[in-house]
């Protein structure tokens, strides 16, 4: 039943998540130049996204069949201003990783949450997942409790897993599955 070859469009309330277009390049540019970014996703200081390089990597996305990359894209004016990404599948499993990334324009908007909700509900209801895990590092309470709002549920501390200047930063390990899905639809506390 899992068959990531499939790009959805998955419309919500706020965002719509669908497969990268070309035109997305020069906001996943900026996006991927702001320090929060960075930070909060754990890349390199200083790591650079040239045309070139951004153009490979985000044009091979609508082809893989191991994992599914959306954008994040702000239905109020029709900008990209993220992406969401299913990845590192366990088939035997049916468990995959699930990471994120919301530029400025995509913050404190409940654009996010949003975003999460669809993706989680697609690896769930259209995919046939289990399992869907992540990690969100000890200095990204936002991102923390978008997952919480969704029902991801945490797991365990990894710590000291990031270097933060001069110093270190625990992740917590969490994990949403499908039978809780099953239950709240995304939606644990009402």
């Amino acid at each position: 039943m899992i068959d990531f070859s499939v790009k959805p469009t998955l419309t919500g309330e706020r965002v719509a998540l669908r497969p990268f277009h070309d035109d997305d390049l020069p906001a996943l540019a900026e996006i991927l130049a702001d320090p929060e970014v960075v930070r909060l996703t754990g890349s390199p200081a200083g790591e650079t996204f040239e045309p070139a390089r951004l153009r490979a990597w985000y044009g091979t996305r609508n082809s893989q069949d191991d994992r599914l990359d959306l954008a994040v894209v702000d239905r109020a004016g029709g900008a990209c201003v993220g992406e969401v990404v299913l990845n590192e599948w366990d088939r035997a499993n049916a468990s995959c990783n699930f990471r994120t990334l919301i530029g400025p324009g995509g913050r404190d908007r409940g654009l996010g949450t949003e975003a999460v909700r669809l993706i989680v509900g697609y690896g769930f209801e259209q995919l046939g997942l289990h399992r869907i895990g992540l990690e969100v590092f000890a200095f990204n309470p936002r991102a923390r409790r978008a997952y919480e709002k969704v029902g991801f549920v945490a797991e365990g501390t990894l710590r000291q897993v990031l270097r933060d200047g001069d110093g270190w930063v625990d992740a917590t390990v969490m994990s949403i599955l499908a039978p809780e899905w099953n239950r709240h639809r995304g939606h644990p506390e009402g």
